[in-house]
């Protein structure tokens, strides 16, 4: 019994050890251990540890039924001390035992359960890097649209240059030929005047020729 309970607080020990530090072997002892929570596993411990409480809880009684021995006799016999010290030790290693399988048991729902947080942990970091990336690239997008607008702007830009250009010329050209009429017309008017006094002129000579043919027709008449 000493020696199984020896073996037992040892693999236990080795256990909290493989548990504690980062090695290979960790991640194998989470899994035996998830194995041994599943199914039938967990009656199993729950039948082991009742049945080692109950052998210390008999151990404790018989302590104490040797130490009221002691006190009502009054002496000490070796087989007592011997029973004594034996059922202390069973005691101690049985009390050991159960509180590693305890310390056991909360180290794996600890490594679990931050085994699980660091999954989460790294989904939130990739979630967050693809939403990153997805606002990069969607700001790249946005500043190529803003360089093609800007392109097709200065492209407007250059042909609505070009063509106030050629407005520029057609109207300077108008003006030419606007001055160019004008002067035309001043100068129509101004033959138009001369042709309007060369005809008065005209008709007044006209008319004194007329005058003079009359007054020379009188006199032969007469």
């Amino acid at each position: 019994m000493i020696q199984l309970l020896f073996t037992l607080i040892a693999s236990e020990m080795l256990l909290i050890l493989l548990f504690s530090f980062k090695t290979p072997l960790r991640k194998l002892v989470i899994l035996a251990v998830d194995r041994m929570k599943r199914g039938r596993g967990p009656i199993m411990v729950k039948t082991v540890a009742g049945t080692v409480l109950i052998v210390l809880l008999s151990s404790l009684n018989s302590m104490v039924t040797i130490q009221k021995r002691w006190v009502d006799d009054g002496a000490v016999t070796p087989t007592d001390q011997v029973l004594m010290v034996r059922h202390l030790l069973e005691a101690t290693l049985m009390g050991g035992s159960l509180f590693l399988a305890l310390m056991i048991d909360r180290l794996h729902h600890y490594m679990r359960e931050l085994h699980i947080r660091r999954k989460g942990m790294e989904v939130i970091k990739k979630q967050s890097r693809a939403m990153e990336e997805g606002k990069v690239s969607s700001k790249s997008e946005e500043i190529k649209a803003l360089e093609e607008e800007r392109t097709n702007l200065q492209t407007k830009l250059k042909h609505l240059e070009l063509e106030l250009e050629s407005k520029a010329k057609d109207v300077s050209a108008s003006e030419a030929n606007v001055v160019a009429l004008r002067k035309q017309s001043e100068g129509l008017l101004l033959e138009y005047d001369r042709l309007v006094e060369e005809n008065q002129n005209l008709r007044s000579q006209l008319q004194s020729v007329d005058r003079r043919l009359s007054r020379s027709g009188s006199k032969k008449n007469s």
